[in-house]
């Protein structure tokens, strides 16, 4: 199975021993996307909705370095440290993607890194 590592300045950098995203058999995995502004490495600010419109910035720019969009989506991991923070995730989700919409899982968690609100996986279709 050939990989291709997918890297995007567009999306921060790495801040663990994982790549931004690996690309394998038309499938592209995207690692998590906390709200990190590329060019600071600082998150974006404390709001919820601007955190929400970061992560999915971020995972834009990885989308577009290889080649595709986030309206190919297959599947979203969204890890929430408060899951009252789920109604704004849709409601910016439906104004994204178009219909039908990617399998998902919600998931609150206690803590995120650098104290994001909301970190975001994606399984692309490179086909």
């Amino acid at each position: 199975m050939a990989k291709a590592f997918i890297s995007s300045a567009a999306a921060p950098a790495a801040i663990g021993i994982y790549s931004q995203a690996v690309a394998a058999n038309g499938v592209l995995y995207i690692s998590g996307q906390i709200p990190l502004v590329p060019e600071t490495m600082t998150l974006v600010s404390d709001d919820i909705s601007e955190q929400i419109h970061q992560v999915f910035q971020n995972l834009d720019g990885i989308c577009q370095a290889a080649g595709t969009t986030l309206n190919q989506a297959i599947k979203f991991n969204i890890y929430l440290t408060d899951l009252a923070h789920f109604a704004k995730v849709n409601t910016y989700m439906e104004s994204l993607l178009n219909a039908p919409y990617p399998a998902r899982a919600v998931v609150e968690v206690s803590a995120l890194p650098k104290s994001a609100q909301i970190e975001i996986d994606a399984i692309i279709d490179l086909t």
